[in-house]
C-alpha cells in the first residue's frame, strides 16, 4: 500500500515498524466492543514540530491515527509513527481509532509554556483493569509566577478554571502566583504546621533522609490531609473546567498529589512510579542549570532535593500501609472521598 493513497498530500510521515493491514470496507457491520483495545499508547512532540505516535493493541488488525479529522497514519497492531507538517496549535490531539472496540485520543503530556518546565496532563494512562484516564481534564506543575501573557492566554483556552497552590506561605509571598483570567485560585498548603523545609541539610544522607521523611509528611500530616482533600474535592467537582495543582517544582507534594489520584483511579503502581520520576527528564536541564552553580560539595547536598527517587515516593507509600492500612482507608479518612464519590471520580475521568 502506498502512503500516499491513504493520507493527505500535505502531511509527510516516517513510518516505522509498522504492517500493512487492508482498509476498513464500508460493508462491514460487525459489533465494535465497548473495550479499549490499547493495551500501550503515548504521543510526544518533538522540536521541530513533529509528533511520535506509538500504540500496542493485541488482537486487533489494524489501527488509524487520526488528526485534525484526517487520518495521517495506518499500521497494524503495533506501532510507531512520525507525523509531520501539521499546523501549529496550542496542543495538538490525536485519535487512535482501530479495528475493533473504542477509539482512544492522546496528545503529548507535556504542555509547553514559556514560564515552566514540568507542566504536564494528568492523564493519559492506562488502568489495571483496561480503562484509560482522560486528558485535559487535570492538570499537574511547577511554580506558575514566571508564566508570560502567551502562557495565561494558553491555559484559558485549555479551558483551566480552578487552581490550587500546594506550596507553603513564604513561597507563595516569594513568588505569587499568576492564573488564567476567571480561574479560582485556592491555597492548599501541604505543609502548613509541619516544619519541614525549615533548615538546610548538612550532608547528603541528611538530604535523603528530609526528603523521606516529608513525604510521610504529605500521607499523614495534618497540614497536608486538609490541602489534598480540598484538591480532591477539586477533582471531584470540575464542572468550572480543568483543575490545575502545582507545587514549587511540581514534583514532590504535586508528585504525591498525581500518584495519590492515579492509585485511586486503578493505574498500576509501575505506571505511577514512572509518571512521578518524569519530573527528572522534565526538570533535568533547570536542575543542572542549579547545580552547576553551586560548589561541588554544595551541590552533593542540594542534588537529593532536586531529584525525585523511588525511595521517596515508595515511603509515601509505605507510610499509608504503616498509618491506615490500605489505600482506600488512606483516601477514605485523609482525603475524605468516600465510596460513591470514587465510583463517580472514576465516572468522570475514565473512559472505556
Amino acid at each position: 500500500m502506498k502512503i500516499s493513497s491513504v493520507l493527505p498530500a500535505a502531511v509527510a510521515l516516517t513510518l516505522t515498524g509498522l504492517t500493512a493491514a487492508p482498509a476498513a470496507t464500508a460493508h462491514d457491520h460487525s459489533p465494535r466492543r465497548a473495550t479499549i483495545p490499547f493495551t500501550q499508547a503515548t504521543v510526544t512532540a518533538a522540536e521541530d514540530g513533529s509528533y511520535v505516535i506509538e500504540w500496542k493493541a493485541p488482537g486487533v488488525r489494524q489501527v488509524a491515527v487520526e488528526a485534525n479529522g484526517r487520518t495521517v497514519a495506518r499500521g497494524g497492531s503495533s506501532g510507531k509513527v512520525t507525523v509531520r507538517g501539521l499546523h501549529a496549535t496550542d496542543r495538538q490531539w490525536f485519535t487512535l481509532d482501530a479495528d475493533r472496540g473504542r477509539s482512544l485520543r492522546l496528545a503529548d503530556r507535556l504542555i509547553a509554556l514559556e514560564g515552566t518546565v514540568n507542566f504536564r496532563d494528568a492523564g493519559g494512562y492506562r488502568t489495571a483493569d483496561g480503562h484509560w484516564v482522560k486528558m485535559g481534564e487535570i492538570y499537574r506543575s511547577d511554580s506558575l509566577d514566571k508564566l508570560t501573557e502567551d502562557d495565561l492566554a494558553k491555559l484559558r483556552r485549555l479551558g483551566i478554571r480552578t487552581v490550587f497552590d500546594l506550596r507553603m506561605e513564604q513561597e507563595r509571598t516569594d513568588a505569587p502566583d499568576k492564573v488564567p483570567a476567571g480561574a479560582t485560585y485556592t491555597v492548599a498548603d501541604v505543609f502548613a504546621g509541619s516544619g519541614s523545609f525549615t533548615s538546610m541539610p548538612k550532608s547528603p544522607d541528611e538530604a535523603e533522609r528530609m526528603m523521606v521523611d516529608a513525604e510521610k509528611t504529605m500521607v499523614s500530616g495534618s497540614g497536608a490531609k486538609a490541602a489534598y482533600t480540598k484538591v480532591f474535592d477539586g477533582f471531584t467537582d470540575r464542572s468550572g473546567g480543568a483543575v490545575l495543582f502545582h507545587c514549587t517544582a511540581g514534583k514532590d507534594r504535586t508528585g504525591w498529589s498525581n500518584a495519590a489520584l492515579l492509585t485511586a483511579l486503578g493505574v498500576p503502581r509501575d505506571t505511577v512510579m514512572a509518571d512521578y520520576l518524569a519530573s527528572n527528564t522534565y526538570r533535568a536541564e533547570a536542575n543542572d542549570q542549579i547545580l552547576t552553580h553551586l560548589p561541588p560539595t554544595q551541590a552533593a547536598i542540594y542534588k537529593p532535593l532536586l531529584d525525585v527517587r523511588p525511595e521517596y515516593l515508595n515511603s509515601g507509600f509505605d507510610e499509608i500501609t504503616r498509618t491506615y492500612g490500605s489505600f482506600g482507608t488512606y483516601l477514605k479518612d485523609a482525603t475524605d472521598v468516600s465510596k460513591q464519590e470514587l465510583r463517580e471520580l472514576k465516572r468522570e475521568l475514565l473512559v472505556g
